[in-house]
């Protein structure tokens, strides 16, 4: 496979000042952006569950999308899950076609 990866890392901060050494949260974040060679198939018609009333505001479907585990595109069914905040809308995952491949670029809340 012919896939290019970046990784980057982030780490925690401290600071020093006259009272001593303040130490900032510890952020450890790591993001890798793999570019597939080959475009995901069309996505899979699902068939959304009906919510009761009283959890259509507290939950919110999201869709299934091709993830690529290496060697193939592998379907992730959707599912049902919480909103973070009452009105919260999901933004879902997209391919996009770069000049390196293809890129997943991941679903979140807006």
């Amino acid at each position: 496979m012919n896939s290019f990866t970046r990784r980057r890392l982030f780490g925690g901060l401290a600071v020093a000042t006259s009272a001593g050494l303040i130490a900032m949260p510890a952020f450890a974040q790591l993001q890798a952006e793999v570019y597939v060679p080959i475009a995901p198939p069309a996505p899979r018609i699902e068939v959304v569950p009906v919510l009761p009333p009283e959890r259509v505001e507290i939950e919110h479907w999201q869709p299934g999308y091709w993830r690529w585990n290496g060697q193939e595109h592998q379907w992730v069914e959707g599912h049902y899950v919480a909103r973070p905040k009452r009105g919260a809308v999901w933004v879902p995952g997209r391919w996009e076609q770069r000049p390196g491949g293809w890129l997943f670029v991941q679903g979140h809340w807006g």
